[in-house]
């Protein structure tokens, strides 16, 4: 007998997208405010634990077909690369600048390389928590 479960995942796919906007959020207020790589890498990974809860995981990986591991990869690759590149320039190692420049759509913005870091820092957060899971979920 297959259990019914479509109010369930309805509203997860509703909750996913709220907790994707908040993860994000506290992603880009992370260098002036609380927040930032690490705490929005695990709100943005407990979307995906909350997908693969409700759905099944061949389901999910329909919809989202990327390899967690190489994403965590990536995301070491990205925050190492941002502290190499400021040795580069001849600053100390994980060197931020940063700098305000006048875009067309935003006007005058303050973009700094530290954003890059935190995107590493994320995207390694959240390869490595739902890998760790999806490593628990074979073992039951």
């Amino acid at each position: 007998m297959k259990i019914n479960d479509v109010i369930l995942q309805t509203v997860t796919k509703i909750v996913v997208f709220i907790i994707l906007t908040f993860g994000v959020e506290l992603f880009l207020s992370g260098h002036n405010n609380p927040g930032g790589g690490f705490i929005g890498g695990l709100v943005l990974s407990s979307a995906f634990v909350l997908l693969y809860l409700v759905f099944d995981i061949e389901t999910v990986h329909k919809g989202i077909p990327f390899d967690f591991k190489k994403i965590a990869a990536f995301g070491v690759l990205l925050a190492v690369g941002t502290g190499l590149g400021s040795v580069l320039f001849g600053a100390s190692f994980l060197t931020q600048t940063a700098s305000h420049f006048n875009l067309p759509v935003f006007g005058e913005t303050e973009l700094a390389t530290v954003v890059l870091f935190e995107a590493g820092v994320a995207l390694t957060v959240v390869g490595v928590v739902v890998t760790i899971i999806l490593s628990i979920s074979e073992d039951v």
